[in-house]
């Protein structure tokens, strides 16, 4: 017991302090996982637990003004972070088949202006549940959606942790790119209930989804088919399996709300 207590201690000491990027240890919340992880716990208990105990005789609230202010601020942030990543790598200098964790000049920045403000971001993504659970909608907390905020979080947490830069951050600038179009349909939905019933717009913004987690799967698999790049292989191993089976989730939503039929008795 003691050898694997003391190892774990040093697997720890290595996460947290040896291979973690050292301009960002100070930052809010990336010191240890703790803090985090204590957040999403109570994202959890919070949306199966609290309060749904606390709606459960209580009206649903409107919320479409506080709403439309939040998806205002989402894309205001996913436009932010989609241009900054353009213009400090993916269209200046990254190399979309092997791009090493950048040290040069730009590599401070694109870790705060790109990498930290997307994980803050994906932070602010978990208020979508809670606004679900307030307007009385707990069909939509499935497992899909509650385990996707969580591991973007996680994701994004380990991106800024360890690798603030390089390959594995042209998934941020897709998925900015995808939440500004999905913030834009919220925002629309919020205001005109008939773009809430439009089966067209609800369908192509899965299709955008989903075509995402495959651009992002060729990108994590071209990385492991190239010799000799400097980028680290470990994150990979964790995001490529992520990604497949968020991929496959999403999939399976998709096939069942707009391709099989409903079964008549």
């Amino acid at each position: 017991m003691a050898v694997i207590l003391k190892g774990a201690g040093k697997l720890y000491y290595y996460l947290n302090e040896d291979i973690a990027d050292e301009r960002i240890q100070e930052w809010p919340l990336m010191r240890t996982p703790w803090p985090g992880l204590t957040l999403l716990a109570l994202y959890l208990f919070a949306v199966y637990k609290w309060l749904p105990d606390y709606m459960s005789k209580r009206p649903p609230y409107d919320l479409r003004f506080l709403m439309a202010i939040y998806n205002i601020i989402q894309i205001i942030g996913c436009v932010y972070v989609f241009y900054q990543s353009l213009t400090l790598g993916w269209l200046n200098q990254y190399s979309l088949v092997c791009q090493p964790v950048n040290d040069g000049p730009h590599s401070f920045l694109y870790a705060w202006r790109v990498c930290y403000i997307y994980f803050v971001i994906k932070i602010m993504d978990l208020l979508d549940t809670i606004f679900f659970v307030l307007r009385k909608k707990q069909n939509q907390v499935t497992f899909l959606h509650v385990y996707h905020h969580c591991g973007m979080v996680a994701v994004a947490w380990g991106i800024v942790k360890w690798v603030p830069g390089g390959h594995v951050t042209l998934m941020v600038t897709i998925n900015s790119f995808v939440h500004i179009v999905m913030y834009v349909y919220y925002l629309l939905t919020t205001w005109d209930e008939s773009y809430k019933r439009s089966l067209w717009w609800k369908k192509h913004v899965t299709q955008v989804q989903i075509i995402q987690f495959s651009i992002i799967l060729i990108h994590f698999l071209a990385l492991l088919a190239t010799q000799d790049c400097a980028f680290p292989r470990q994150p990979i191993y964790i995001l490529l399996p992520q990604n497949l089976f968020i991929f496959i989730l999403f999939c399976d939503f998709y096939y069942k709300a707009y391709i099989s039929k409903p079964k008549v008795n």
